[in-house]
């Protein structure tokens, strides 16, 4: 009677309230989760096995839905009607199946409110689906198209986009694929130029577009964007051989008002030109550039300074030719960067990096990997004069050389919530235990490779630290019983790969994890099909687990974990793995989503399970 008591009270505390006051609690809820995607959708989907009541308040917080299997038409219903706020369909990793029909499918009290669509990654541009939903739903009004890596993205279809998208405010034809016929390429490269120019009249609401990798666009298409399209605010037009410095530079010239630009992997110092570098830097609202992988020099950065543009996010990975005289002049009139990444920037060292740490105390994330010259100087530099810094990422680096401030010396920082360290070989568990005492609230610590730091230390940090979720720990050649006899930790993510871990290792790093959601095993090569299994049992949230190159893991252990664990969404299979007739047969009855793709080693297995 007692226990009969107690369900009756969680019943009533659960279904007593009406759906607005739960549609207030979760609301409040999800403003402080902010715009991580992943925890939020952990938290919905704990909340929706709470009570039917959470299930239907918890799906009207879903505003956007990624299908990877095609599936039936009364399900396809059952899915678009259970989530009724959702405004945003992704279908690019929906595999092997017609993607005209299932558009022609989606009912239209769906399609009213539909406003971005993702077709990315499919061989052919879906026009007999779109214009099936066209002719039966005349208020259809896309605002979001992203047609990223079509295989065979025609002419024709940039026209049908064009003629039918007129509201569009965010379009991406990014990296189309498809053969170009050389006995015909003029006509073929007139057509498209025509296509795109006719797309720039037409679609005069466009604030971002991404044009990046395709050979067909040219100076006069880019040109054509930027005198229609008034209110443009982002172009991305990386890899683009065939647009010039003075194309860029006249483009620029019509739209001053662009406010982000990324022309990576493209520019080449000996064609600057002062107009170019006149012309990039009259964005007067510039707030983010991105110049990764271009040879730049010190002129374009002090011309960029010279305007003192609002710049938040600077991106010059992998660029080369500049110095940093050049950098610490823009740094000096640019104070305002939240975002900055110098990945393989090799003149910086202790000296200079501490330098331009006095200029960046709005910085919130930065990427210095691959500059070999940076240790302990530069790291505390940062942390010194940058009491925003949330993100740091200093792989590949000499973290772990230089001096130390002393324990009396050391300060909590409690913004900093991940630090990305991978390949420092100079970092020792001393410094992890410092890290511990300055970090309480960091989330994610990557440590791969870093071959002098004990597991006895990771065990260590994992306790003083309570609030980590991610870690990666890959790399190591002995990745002993390091959570043994440790309280069970909170973690989420664990990375082991290319980890000599056994199964009785396994077991008990599973044991001190039962909250994990991520197991990535990758090339540990003596965990078999037992060690496996016991882990699966511990943890009972698991949503994905990397089995490739684990070649002493029967392929058997598939299909028993997709029955024994419901929580699976990902498997990325063992060698070898080949599905037979009858068991295709009882894993589509299990999942809604089972696709295989083919790779050199292996097969892996995408699983998305769906409750109605």
């Amino acid at each position: 009677m007692a226990a009969m008591a107690s369900s009756s009270r969680k019943r009533m505390a659960v279904d007593g309230l009406p759906n607005d006051c739960w549609e207030l609690v979760l609301s409040k809820l999800f403003n402080e989760i902010g715009n991580n995607v992943d925890e939020l959708n952990h938290y919905l989907e704990t909340l929706s096995l709470v009570s039917k009541q959470l299930l239907s308040v918890a799906s009207t917080f879903v505003y956007s839905i990624k299908l990877i299997y095609n599936p039936s038409s009364s399900l396809i219903s059952a899915i678009f009607h259970r989530f009724p706020n959702f405004t945003s369909l992704d279908l690019s990793t929906l595999h092997g199946d017609n993607l005209n029909e299932l558009l022609s499918r989606i009912p239209p009290s769906t399609v009213s409110r539909l406003k971005s669509l993702n077709l990315s990654n499919h061989p052919t541009f879906p026009t007999l689906g779109l214009q099936f939903i066209l002719n039966n739903n005349p208020t259809f009004r896309l605002t979001s198209l992203i047609c990223s890596n079509i295989a065979s993205l025609k002419f024709t279809d940039i026209t049908f986009i064009a003629d039918s998208f007129p509201f569009l405010q965010h379009l991406d034809l990014s990296f189309p694929g498809g053969q170009i016929d050389h006995d015909d390429y003029d006509r073929q490269k007139e057509d498209y130029s025509n296509a795109l120019n006719l797309l720039a009249q037409k679609l005069s609401n466009l604030l971002k577009v991404n044009l990046s990798g395709n050979v067909r666009v040219n100076d006069s298409s880019l040109l054509q964007f930027c005198i229609n399209c008034e209110f443009l605010q982002e172009v991305l037009i990386s890899r683009c051989p065939f647009i010039s410095h003075a194309g860029i530079a006249e483009a620029i010239h019509h739209r001053p008002n662009l406010n982000s630009f990324s022309v990576t992997n493209y520019l080449q110092l000996e064609n600057f030109n002062s107009h170019f570098v006149s012309s990039l830097a009259s964005l007067k609202r510039l707030t983010c550039l991105d110049l990764s992988f271009s040879s730049i020099n010190d002129s374009l950065l002090v011309s960029l300074a010279l305007q003192s543009p609002p710049l938040t996010k600077l991106v010059l990975q992998g660029c080369y030719n500049y110095t940093y005289t050049g950098i610490c002049y823009l740094f000096c009139k640019c104070r305002s960067l939240q975002h900055l990444d110098l990945q393989g920037a090799k003149f910086l060292n202790d000296q200079l990096f501490s330098r331009l740490c006095a200029f960046l105390t709005d910085l919130v994330s930065i990427n210095v990997s691959g500059c070999d010259r940076l240790g302990n100087s530069s790291f505390f530099a940062l942390l010194t004069n940058c009491p925003m810094l949330k993100e740091i990422r200093m792989e590949s680096t000499k973290i772990g050389t230089g001096p130390t401030p002393s324990v009396e010396d050391l300060v909590v920082y409690l913004r900093v919530k991940s630090l990305h360290l991978a390949y420092n070989s100079f970092l020792q568990d001393k410094h992890i235990n410092i890290f511990g005492f300055m970090f309480p609230n960091m989330q994610l610590i990557d440590l791969s490779f870093c071959h002098r730091i004990s597991e006895q230390q990771i065990t260590t940090l994992l306790k003083t630290c309570r609030k980590i979720r991610h870690l990666k720990f890959a790399g190591f050649p002995k990745a002993k019983l390091f959570l043994i006899n440790s309280e069970a930790c909170d973690l989420e993510v664990l990375n082991l790969s290319h980890s000599k871990i056994d199964d009785e290792e396994l077991y008990q790093i599973s044991k001190s994890c039962p909250r994990l959601l991520e197991l990535d095993l990758e090339h540990c090569y003596d965990v078999t099909e037992k060690g496996v299994r016991l882990a699966v049992e511990n943890c009972t949230r698991l949503r994905e687990i990397n089995l490739r190159h684990c070649r002493k893991v029967s392929t058997d252990i598939v299909s028993w974990m997709i029955f024994s664990r419901p929580s699976l969404r990902k498997i990325t299979a063992p060698p070898d793995f080949r599905p037979r007739d009858c068991d295709r047969k009882l894993l589509f009855r299990q999942c809604l989503v089972l696709i295989l793709i083919h790779t050199r080693q292996s097969f892996e297995i995408y699983i998305e399970r769906h409750n109605i």
